[in-house]
């Protein structure tokens, strides 16, 4: 589920006379991580993978949907290289994984009401993955945040971390 945010119902997609870069949020794969939730407590433990259950609606916020865990619902927080690239600026940091979790789903320009409900730092690549700008922003109005970064020719692509707690939240891409 999304939320209204300032930005959000990207204009440039109802008005291409608008000056700005269509955005999409992207949420892991969950490929990677289906394996793991068959593992036992101790194996997990071994690779530094805590299972754990969501003790409320809003801290557990799932990087495969998107979307928080409900109390009493099963994750693995794990660590998750989230910038592979051979860069300085390959990172790695704490994630929650939902069982079964459905790959996020956004239309272009839809904020995920996650994000929207946060503090968030930006961080902007270009294509040799170095970090080009980088703001702090609450979450409602990080579209027009977007629209700023993707302004620049050379930023690539952004992540969106907590900022807070600094996790890795999210990827936004442009759209072609």
């Amino acid at each position: 589920m999304a939320a209204p945010v300032a930005g959000a119902d990207n204009a440039c997609i109802a008005n291409p006379m608008e000056q700005c870069m269509p955005f999409q949020f992207r949420g892991l794969a969950p490929q990677p991580f289906k394996a793991l939730f068959v593992e036992d407590d101790a194996t997990l433990a071994a690779r530094g993978i805590l299972r754990v259950r969501a003790d409320d609606d809003s801290s557990y916020p799932c990087r495969v949907s998107l979307l928080p865990a409900r109390t009493g619902e099963e994750l693995l927080l794990l660590s998750f290289e989230h910038q592979p690239a051979h860069s300085p600026y390959r990172a790695s940091g704490p994630i929650f994984v939902r069982r079964d979790a459905d790959p996020a789903a956004f239309t272009p320009g839809e904020v995920p009401a996650l994000v929207a409900a946060r503090l968030l730092s930006v961080r902007a690549y270009d294509s040799a993955d170095h970090i080009v700008s980088a703001e702090v922003v609450e979450g409602r109005d990080i579209g027009p945040l977007i629209d700023t970064l993707f302004a620049d020719t050379a930023v690539a692509y952004l992540h969106i971390h907590y900022a807070r707690r600094g996790c890795f939240a999210c990827r936004v891409d442009r759209v072609q």
